[in-house]
This record gives structure tokens, sequence and C-alpha cells, in this order.
């Protein structure tokens, strides 16, 4: 399936208020990892709330270039 920005933004708002694993890609192989709730979700962002109570926000583009990866529970 070809994954569009609209299809990526359905999946994030249908999964609204949802556990969610972020991988981040980075830089110089750099990875980071984020578990949170999706809180948010914008025209161009979302934003989730983090175990540790911070928030951070993505871009739909982000998930399309495989800057950071979702997985779902």
């Amino acid at each position: 399936m070809i994954m569009t920005i609209d299809k990526i933004k359905s999946d994030i708002d249908s999964n609204l208020g949802g556990n969610v694993k972020i991988v981040y890609n980075g830089s110089r192989n750099r990875r980071e990892e984020y578990r949170g709730v999706i809180t948010e979700t914008y025209n161009f962002i979302f934003i989730i709330k983090t175990k540790e109570e911070e928030k951070k926000s993505f871009s739909y583009r982000d998930v399309l270039t495989n800057t950071i990866e979702l997985f779902f529970d």
C-alpha cells in the first residue's frame, strides 16, 4: 500500500488518545525512542505526551520519510 500524508494523518487521528512508541532515526545513526500518548493532532503535526510528562511534536512528513517510525499499542 502506498503511504500518503492523508493516510498517515488518518491513522494517527484514529489512534488519538492511544499509546504509541516512536523511534526517531536522527543524524549520525542516532536513535531515540519515546513512549507516550497521542494527545493532539493538527494539520501538519501531531503531539505526544511521554511517560516522563514531556510533550513532543512530530510532523506527518517525518513518518512519510521514515525519519520516525510509529508503533501503535
